[in-house]
């Protein structure tokens, strides 16, 4: 299995920024893409940005310019740098990899516990 810790998460006033880590850890033979998705109260979870394992980025247009992915692939993480956050960024923030286990043998999608990010007006 897979483990994938996030922190970075609190509370900042509108125009501050956050910088958000994840870790992934287990018996990992490989990494395709990692990336941050949120989810709002009452609200579906959505994708903030992705990055593959070649450094490809595709963001969503509400944090582009804004916010950066980016990865380290020796040591399986991947951060995200919020900067002039908005109350509107507020959410439960997850991260996620495809990655491929020893142990099962295949490319398995894996979710994160999820850490809290609260911009305040």
């Amino acid at each position: 299995q897979v483990q994938l810790v996030e922190s970075g998460g609190g509370l900042v006033q509108a125009g501050g920024s956050l910088r958000l880590s994840c870790a992934a850890s287990g018996r990992i033979f490989g990494i395709d893409t990692m990336g941050w998705y949120r989810q709002a109260p009452g609200k579906q979870r959505d994708l903030v940005a992705r990055i593959s394992s070649d450094g490809i980025t595709n963001y969503a247009d509400s944090v582009k310019g804004r916010f950066t992915i980016s990865r380290d692939n020796a040591k399986n993480t991947v951060a995200l740098q919020m900067n002039s956050l908005k109350p509107e960024d507020t959410a439960v923030y997850y991260c996620n990899a495809d990655a491929f286990t020893v142990i099962l043998g295949r490319w398995t999608n894996y979710w994160g516990q999820g850490t809290q990010v609260t911009v305040s007006s």
